[in-house]
């Protein structure tokens, strides 16, 4: 006797993750493709973002001049000491530049997002380059308006014993530059990976029997038995089995003579 034969597998109704039938396509309704003036206007607000950006670095070297604490020297007319051997003052220069520069890239992907929810590559880019200048001209103005580089002259002009402060200086200058901009793009990714608009889910039709308030997977449309022809194959399934009976040349009647050995 031979074994029944297998019917063909038929995918579940309201499958999810069935894969759409041949010649199928999306429904028009997702997002459109962004043409060249959408483009310009990406990387003329990309290019503003990093402007404004740059300009705010102002207000940060100002900021770090104030709230720095400064390194106390002290001359004896033969060489410049710290006053303080044990202070943490030159450190804390870098301290408070690396706050200043993560409250500052907090604020500005903030009002970033706020100005603009929807994401992009080119206002991220001005982010980073934004912050990354404005960094470095914030190093610059609290370096330059601070006490001067000339610690000998300084020491000299003050007199024997007199305590002066040190040059703003930073020492980790990478970090303290990264600060900014990798806050700003975090926070942003962050805004709008929670807040950001959500892209629709594109809707599938069925061999040119566009279904639009349905997607693809939901609702009786999309099931295996609305597509054309779905109910001809199973006809056709069906006589393909009755074909494969006791009677066909697939299997074997009981009036079937078989081997010597069978009979016995």
């Amino acid at each position: 006797m031979t074994a029944p034969l297998t019917p063909p597998h038929q995918p579940r109704p309201h499958d999810p993750w069935q894969a759409p039938p041949s010649g199928s396509h999306a429904v028009p309704g997702g997002p459109e493709p962004l043409d060249a003036a959408d483009r310009a206007a990406e990387l003329k607000q990309g290019a503003v973002v990093a402007a404004l950006l740059t300009v705010a670095g102002v207000a940060l070297g100002l900021l770090w001049l104030w709230l720095a604490p400064r390194v106390p020297l002290v001359s004896d007319e033969t060489a410049v000491f710290l006053k303080n051997s044990e202070g943490e003052e030159a450190i804390g220069a870098d301290g408070t530049f690396v706050l200043l520069g993560l409250a500052f890239g907090l604020v500005s992907a903030a009002a970033a997002f706020l100005c603009r929810r929807r994401g992009g590559i080119p206002l991220v880019v001005g982010l980073a380059l934004g912050g990354l200048l404005g960094s470095l001209l914030a190093w610059g103005i609290g370096t330059w308006l601070g006490p001067t580089s000339d610690v000998v002259a300084h020491a000299r002009e003050v007199g024997k014993g007199v305590t002066f402060d040190a040059p703003l200086k930073l020492h980790a200058v990478g970090a303290a530059m990264l600060a900014w901009p990798i806050a700003a793009m975090i926070v942003h990714l962050g805004l709008t990976a929670l807040f950001g608009p959500r892209d629709p889910e594109p809707e599938w039709d069925a061999h040119g029997e566009p279904e639009p308030g349905a997607a693809f997977g939901e609702g009786p449309a999309a099931g295996p038995a609305s597509w054309p022809g779905a109910t001809a194959e199973k006809g056709s399934t069906a006589e393909k089995g009755s074909a494969a009976g006791p009677g066909s040349a697939g299997g074997r009647g009981p009036d079937d003579g078989g081997t010597a050995e069978e009979r016995r």
